[in-house]
């Protein structure tokens, strides 16, 4: 800056610009500090009067909001109407804005309204979980949130009734061992069939969870990079692409790749018992076959029993 031409057109005595507003600190120690377990908020932006201080942190202002570093670093924040839900790796959390709570003598919080706090009361949610280091496992629906926990082995769901484990429907050991070895969790909502799409790395595998059921229901061929919703349909990103789910007329055609479909059926050795499958679901043509039929192998009868003679019952 050549303080000649800071006036218009380099003329003498012609009208000049300046700086400005600059800010200037002497940091005696610049080394970079990381505070991954804290809240900062800067001034207010309104577009309406083009009033703008989002650049601006005032010292003299409590403008911070820690949290137990011993729940690890803040990994995701989530607003919420008026309320703003954090995600550390050991602790889910949530907060008010733009109010605080006092508490009754028998414990209830009571909202009140406050200009001064922009973050009010921090309250963790119970139980011992987290989000541990997978943002991205994180998707919403309504009232409903949807993350996992690789720490503890675990998939949640956060709602009105608290923090549930929804990995306990049916699936407890398959997540226990695929969530240790996973590489990349992504998660996304199939607001389409109302389902929590999970797709887990190394190898690469996406799984479904229907809340209608609270239970499981299939395992998916696809593997998106990334996955949401938007006005009613179900969107997946893969190979720099945008595809759009659950349109034509042409079944399990993912990415351009065609697959085949596959029922698994797990029968009870106990044949005296009534089994019932709830999850059990089919949309497609009509037509079809059953080609082959495989069993495990369960070993040999050593002793099976003979009918008597002359009896007529048969095996």
């Amino acid at each position: 800056w050549i303080i000649e031409e800071s006036r218009i057109r380099g003329g003498y005595n012609n009208t000049s610009t300046d700086y400005g507003v600059k800010a200037y600190l002497v940091e005696d120690d610049n080394d970079q500090s990381i505070l991954d377990n804290k809240l900062i908020y800067s001034g207010v932006y309104n577009s309406t009067t083009s009033f703008n201080e989002t650049n601006v942190f005032s010292i003299a202002e409590n403008i911070t909001k820690s949290l137990d570093p011993a729940n690890g670093s803040i990994q995701k924040i989530y607003a919420e109407n008026t309320n703003l839900i954090i995600l550390q790796e050991n602790k889910i959390s949530g907060a008010l804005i733009d109010k605080d709570a006092i508490y009754s003598a028998e414990g209830q919080p009571i909202t009140t309204s406050s200009q001064k706090e922009v973050i009010g009361q921090i309250t963790p949610y119970l139980g011992e979980y987290g989000i541990s280091k997978d943002p991205d496992s994180f998707a919403v629906f309504g009232f409903r949130k949807y993350f996992t926990d690789r720490y503890r082995n675990a998939v949640l769901r956060l709602s009105r009734d608290g923090i549930t484990e929804i990995s306990e429907y049916g699936m407890r050991d398959y997540f226990r061992d695929q969530l240790a070895v996973s590489g990349e969790i992504i998660g996304g909502y199939d607001v389409f069939n109302k389902n929590y799409v999970l797709t887990l790395g190394n190898p690469s595998k996406t799984v479904v969870f229907d809340d209608m059921i609270n239970g499981w229901v299939s395992f998916v061929d696809y593997v998106p990079q990334l996955s949401t919703s938007s006005k009613g349909q179900y969107y997946t990103f893969k190979n720099n692409a945008v595809w759009l789910h659950y349109t034509g007329s042409v079944y399990n055609n993912f990415y351009g790749v065609q697959y085949n479909s596959s029922v698994d059926f797990v029968f009870n050795p106990q044949p005296t018992r009534t089994k019932t499958f709830t999850t059990i679901n089919y949309t497609g043509s009509n037509g079809w076959e059953v080609s082959n039929i495989v069993s495990d192998y369960t070993g040999v009868d050593t002793n099976p029993q003979q009918p008597a003679l002359g009896d007529t019952t048969h095996t």
